[in-house]
């Protein structure tokens, strides 16, 4: 009885010390950002149209260090939220747009569609994105990734209106 008791208490024990020393992920939060303008102009109205989005330069190498990790240790990268700003003029809504759709790309990487809200229907200044449920891991450990914005609107804008996208990415990685 004894010899049983202690098999069990040394099978116990070992188990205990394999489960703390197996290593855990890590899972944590990198955010990006850039800003649009969608020019005015005479938009031809519910017909889609590309606007000209800036690359995005990623701080990406610094973000996994600072959460003790590296490039080469992610094992995963989605998109958590992608949200839009209208931060010029002021007083602007989304009212102006009917659907809007942002892909991805980076050297080596095919186009991947990122975001997108077929049909908006919002009076607020800020609006959330349906997002894909693709692993980006190719994109955001680049040092930079490009977007192409596609909008189409439901009506003609007077001004020009600069639109902020906060991207937040659930990353998903060893540690060092």
């Amino acid at each position: 009885m004894k010899t049983k008791t202690t098999i069990l208490s040394v099978l116990l024990l070992i188990g205990i010390l394999f489960t703390f020393s197996c290593d855990k992920l890590l899972t944590f939060d990198v955010s990006d950002s850039t800003t649009v303008t969608i020019d005015a102009n005479p938009l031809p109205i519910s017909s889609p149209v590309e606007i000209p989005t800036p690359d995005v330069t990623t701080n990406s190498e610094s973000e996994f260090e600072q959460n003790d990790t590296k490039v080469e240790l992610v094992k995963e990268i989605i998109l958590k939220r992608l949200a839009l700003t209208i931060t010029s003029p002021s007083d602007k809504t989304f009212s102006f747009l009917k659907s809007i759709e942002i892909y991805i790309s980076a050297d080596g990487e095919d186009e991947t569609k990122l975001a997108w809200n077929n049909d908006v229907q919002s009076d607020a200044q800020s609006i959330e994105l349906e997002t894909t449920t693709q692993a980006l891991d190719s994109y955001v450990k680049k040092s930079s990734y490009k977007l192409r914005t596609e909008v189409t609107t439901r009506e003609s804008l007077t001004q020009s209106v600069d639109i902020k996208i906060d991207f937040t990415f659930q990353v998903t990685a060893d540690p060092f």
